[in-house]
Formats: structure tokens, C-alpha cells, sequence
């Protein structure tokens, strides 16, 4: 894409500067129309050093009403410093519906240099070219316009602009040292674009522009936003097909078939409980020290104890590393954007543990049976969850996911109890009475779910609830061994 780049003829800045002020006009009247829509537009502007990013962003966003936008410039983090997935900065700045995010600089140079200075490994490298077409669909799929973006100009012209920027004290600033190093490695960095570019230009392409030509790259930039919003005015939000990697999964019993009658006596409870929550107490400074992530996730049917659960796993653990995010129906600005951001926001640094109280399971259960998305979105979510937990271990996260889980008869006691106990009615809502009527399609559809997204790297767990305590002790023991598992081998990768 680069090293045989082709400029073409000289550019008529009186032309070029009829259709930029075309475009601005196209640009302005898409605005509500794009806002009435619905449509979010993520714009990634990538290119070299000193190649004009910035001033591109300036003028994409001159005529922009600035509540309809807003310009991100992620951090380019050391990797040893990172306490988040590699994604997440990117994931966390997506749009809502009808704006236009504006990415200078984005997971392109944020791979490319870690690669080049050699802080990431040619196997971690094509993991995140992996993630980042995993990410680009996802969003593609969900109605996202994705248009990226490559500002290029030869090394002459660098060399000549990063030596105008030097030679002034007011601009010197914006000179670093990593600028200075890609332009004394511009060939290697060139094909470091280059491989990385065609590794990704699969699902959305990229585009060329020449920075060298200011009016050129404008009006290049403006005809591909004004463009792709005005083809989504016209055929309505992309909406992606269902489709099935083969991921390694763990075969999973049909909740029918789950014997619920284990249980355990209180005494015996409470000399495990309290075994179990001392061992769960020294892990977690271990997971600190280690720098270990961890997820654990928790569903299940209504009433089926998940609080309760929660609280005993919660209370060993350093309340200064861990977070318990209970989710419930998403704020507008949730709605607003992809399903997972509101996930991806919530995600705990290295070393932290988060509990999730409820999670993006949600999409293939209550939102499916509910009608809150649409049959494509719902069975392709299967796959997306598939990669994103994907995503999370590949990090280093130990992801943990129960299925808290009791029959129909236990359900109705404990809601006729909750029901006639005042202190306990504010448990029990019109809603709860109401999604107990739909057991059977919810049996369904979370059959589906454990069948479909219990991998090998993030398995689920069914907790048999009708003996609340036999339950709490069950998830603590799994959480415990998981841990003590992932411990060990964190000790055993930092020996060598």
C-alpha cells in the first residue's frame, strides 16, 4: 500500500477547493439526519509523524456542530505499565448513535510500534491483528460506519517538516523522541504499515491519503466520510449475519438434567466457609502481587441465591482490589452503543477482581426473549462473546462464570416468601412475577447459551442452588482452585 504508493497528477487546489466546500455543505446537512438515524461513525486517523493527522481532524470537524463529535487521542501506553486489555482504550471511546468519534491515532500505531521496539512478540503481534479485525467487524456488524484512514508523506517530507517543527521554540514541543527514531527506521516502519494495513483491510478497508497534498487529503477525507454516512442515510444501519468460529468448547448437561439435590449441613457449612474465604483471602494478595485479572461472572434464574453467593466470595477479599458491578437495564447512553462497551468500561485492571452481577449474557437471554434486539444480533452474539472472553484471557484474565441454578418449585417459595416478608418485598417486582411465566422459553435460551459459550479457556459453572449453602460453598471452591491454578502457572511462566 505504501512502498508502491502512486501520488498521481498535481493537485488543482481551485477544483479541490470547490469540492472541500462541497463536502463541508453535504457534511453539515448529514448531520441531524445521521443523528435521526442512529448511525455512530468511528473515523481512525493513522499516518507518519509530522504527516498533517491533526490538521486533518481540524478540518473534518470545522463544520461539525461539536454535540455531534468528539476527537479522541488514546495514550500510547508502555506495555508494562498496561493494567487494561490492549482494546480497551479503543473499545472504551466508540460513539453513540448518530456521532462521529474522531481516533488520532488508534490500535494501528499502538501495534506497529510495540512490535518494533520489540516489546510484544511476533505471536502476541498477530494475536492483536486478530483482535483488531474481531473488533472492527463487531462493530461493523452492529451498524458502526468504520472509515480508516492513513495520512502518508515520504521520508524527504518528513524530514523536512519535523526539521521546520524543530527549528521554532513554539512548535519544537511537538517533536518526540519515538518521531525521531520513526524517521531514522522510516523504511522498516514502512513495511511495519504496510503488513499491518493488508493484515487488517479485510473487513474494513483502508485509505490511502497523501499528506504531502493538504487540499487533496481534505477533500479525499471528506468524500469518504460524507460518503459512507450518505450510503447508510439510503440503505439504513448494516446489520451483520450469524456466523460460527469453531472455538474448543466444554460440553454442557441440559439444566433438565442437572440433579439439584445436593446440599450440605450447617455445620459443615460454616468450617468450609471459613476455610475456603481464608485460602480466597491469601490468593487474592497473590493475584495483586501477580498482577493476575480476574472476571467472575455471575447469571442465573431469579431468586436463585446469586446475592447471597456473591457476598460470601466478596467478603475475604481486600476491598481496595475488588469491584462488584451489579447490571441492571442500560442507562440510554448504553443503549446508545454497542451491546459490550458497557462492558469493556467495567473490566477490571491487572491485578483487580471484578465481580459482574449479571453480564453481556443478557443479549442472548432477556434481550432476546424480550424482542430489545433483533434475531441476527442475538445469534451472532455467540461468536462475539466467544471473542471477547477470547480476548480477556489472552490478556492474562481468569474468567470465572457461574449459572446459578434452582427449579420452578424452589423459585415460587422463595418468591412467595419475599412476597409475604415485609422487609424482604422489595426483592420481588411485577417484572419477576412476570419473566416467571416465560420459564420455559428461558430454559431454552440459556440451554443454548451453555452450549454455545462454555470454551475451554472460560468454561461455565452450573452452582446447584436449592441448598443455598451447598451452593456458596461450590462457587467458593471453584474460585479458590481456578485461582491456585493460575497462580501457579503466573510462578511458574515468571521462573522462565
Amino acid at each position: 500500500m505504501l512502498k508502491d504508493y502512486d501520488p498521481g497528477k498535481p493537485e488543482d487546489k481551485r477544483k479541490l477547493n470547490d469540492e472541500i466546500k462541497t463536502r463541508r455543505a453535504e457534511l453539515l446537512g448529514q448531520q441531524q439526519q445521521l443523528r435521526d438515524a442512529k448511525v455512530p461513525v468511528l473515523v481512525l486517523v493513522e499516518g507518519w509523524a509530522a504527516a498533517g493527522k491533526g490538521s486533518l481532524i481540524k478540518e473534518l470537524i470545522s463544520e461539525i456542530d461539536p454535540r455531534f463529535y468528539n476527537v479522541v487521542s488514546p495514550a500510547v501506553i508502555p506495555e508494562k505499565e498496561a493494567r487494561y486489555p490492549f482494546l480497551y482504550p479503543y473499545a472504551s471511546a466508540i460513539p453513540e448513535n448518530g456521532k462521529i468519534v474522531f481516533l488520532d491515532s488508534g490500535w494501528m500505531e499502538d501495534c506497529v510500534r510495540k512490535v518494533m521496539r520489540r516489546e510484544i512478540t511476533q505471536a502476541e503481534y498477530k494475536r492483536r491483528v486478530r483482535q483488531v479485525c474481531e473488533f472492527e467487524r463487531q462493530l461493523r456488524d452492529g451498524g458502526y460506519i468504520i472509515i480508516k484512514l492513513f495520512v502518508h508523506i515520504d521520508r524527504k517530507e518528513q524530514e523536512e517538516r519535523l526539521a521546520s517543527l524543530l527549528g521554532q521554540a513554539d512548535t519544537e514541543w511537538r517533536v518526540t523522541a519515538e518521531d525521531m527514531w520513526q524517521h531514522r527506521e522510516y523504511k522498516r516502519f514502512r513495511e511495519a504499515y504496510d503488513s499491518f494495513m493488508e493484515d487488517t483491510d479485510t473487513t474494513i478497508p483502508w485509505h490511502v491519503l497523501n499528506g504531502g497534498r493538504r487540499k487533496e487529503a481534505i477533500s479525499g477525507a471528506l468524500k469518504l466520510l460524507t460518503g459512507g454516512i450518505a450510503k447508510a442515510l439510503e440503505h439504513g444501519r448494516y446489520v451483520g449475519e450469524p456466523f460460527e468460529e469453531d472455538f474448543p468448547l466444554k460440553k454442557m448437561p441440559r439444566l433438565a438434567d442437572v440433579d439439584l439435590s445436593p446440599s450440605i449441613d450447617e455445620e459443615d457449612y460454616r468450617k468450609q466457609l471459613k476455610k475456603l474465604q481464608a485460602r480466597l483471602s491469601e490468593l487474592h494478595n497473590v493475584v495483586y502481587r501477580k498482577k493476575i485479572p480476574v472476571v467472575i461472572c455471575y447469571e442465573g434464574w431469579d431468586a436463585a441465591g446469586k446475592g447471597g453467593n456473591i457476598r460470601r466470595v466478596a467478603y475475604p477479599l481486600d476491598p481496595r482490589g475488588f469491584d462488584v458491578r451489579p447490571i441492571a437495564s442500560p442507562e440510554p447512553h448504553e443503549i446508545n452503543r454497542q451491546y459490550l462497551w458497557r462492558f469493556w468500561t467495567r473490566l477490571p485492571r491487572s491485578g483487580h477482581i471484578c465481580i459482574f452481577d449479571r453480564t453481556w449474557y443478557g443479549r442472548v437471554m432477556v434481550e432476546r426473549l424480550e424482542g430489545f434486539c433483533t434475531e441476527k444480533d442475538w445469534q451472532r452474539a455467540y461468536n462475539e462473546i466467544n471473542e471477547f472472553e477470547r480476548q480477556l484471557t489472552e490478556w492474562g484474565a481468569v474468567v470465572i462464570k457461574f449459572w446459578i441454578h434452582i427449579d420452578q418449585e424452589t423459585q415460587l417459595a422463595r418468591f412467595t416468601e419475599r412476597q409475604n416478608t415485609p422487609e424482604k418485598q422489595w426483592k420481588i417486582t411485577e417484572e419477576d412475577w412476570r419473566n416467571r411465566e416465560k420459564w420455559p422459553q428461558y430454559e431454552v435460551a440459556v440451554d443454548e447459551m451453555l452450549q454455545k459459550t462454555s470454551t475451554e479457556n472460560a468454561p461455565w459453572y452450573i452452582i446447584e442452588s436449592n441448598d443455598k449453602l451447598y451452593a456458596r460453598i461450590k462457587a467458593l471452591r471453584i474460585v479458590v482452585e481456578t485461582l491456585e491454578k493460575a497462580c501457579k502457572e503466573r510462578m511458574a511462566f515468571d521462573l522462565n
